[in-house]
């Protein structure tokens, strides 16, 4: 076998082992970077109302909460029932009209939640909200019909949370907006409504 030859061998050998320590040295970074971010989570913000959180797509604040005896429509129901309103502004700074905005207010309860998602309604003409435009903010009513057993809360701690856009995801390979864990929690006291029917 020619020298020549033997030398070409020896360089494509040795690039190849090379190239093979250099993967795995970069496999074992990347998991181990993953492990200790998965151990040594960024602690979430806790701020209070009235304060603008960042989310990715929305930006939104919260700013009160209260109990009443009627739903953000105002009419009275035929049972007596309470309700946790918060009052919320959220601003979709996207490019699409959506309604991902019903997904991103939580309460942080220590028993489970009096239900898993709030009704959201438009506090301009107290009508149960749908999609909001981009680049225009809307004030809103999120309301929670709390269970008799339970006691009314005095304080309360709401999670927000946030998303990313991917322009290609994994599964469709299409563009989307992914839920990314917490943005913020905001703690705020719950006031009693003073109330108005309409019959």
């Amino acid at each position: 076998m020619p020298i020549v030859r033997r030398s070409k061998i020896r360089q494509r050998l040795l690039i190849i082992l090379v190239t093979g320590i250099g993967g795995m040295a970069a496999a074992a970074i990347s998991f181990a970077s993953a492990v200790y971010d998965a151990a040594n989570p960024v602690p979430v913000p806790v701020i209070g109302k009235g304060q603008a959180v960042d989310t990715g797509r929305w930006r939104v604040t919260i700013n009160g909460a209260q109990m009443s005896s009627l739903p953000p429509t105002g009419t009275k129901p035929f049972e007596p029932k309470r309700f946790l309103l918060v009052d919320l502004e959220v601003d979709n700074r996207s490019v699409a009209t959506s309604n991902g905005f019903m997904n991103l207010v939580t309460i942080q309860y220590n028993a489970a939640p009096p239900q898993p998602k709030p009704t959201y309604y438009l506090a301009r003409d107290k009508w149960i909200a749908s999609a909001i435009n981009p680049n225009m903010p809307e004030r809103l009513v999120a309301a929670w019909e709390w269970p008799a057993d339970r006691p009314e809360p005095q304080t309360l701690s709401l999670a927000i949370g946030k998303q990313i856009y991917k322009p290609r995801d994994n599964l469709y390979g299409a563009p989307n907006w992914f839920d990314d864990g917490e943005a913020a929690v905001v703690e705020l006291p719950v006031t009693q409504a003073a109330e108005t029917t309409e019959q």
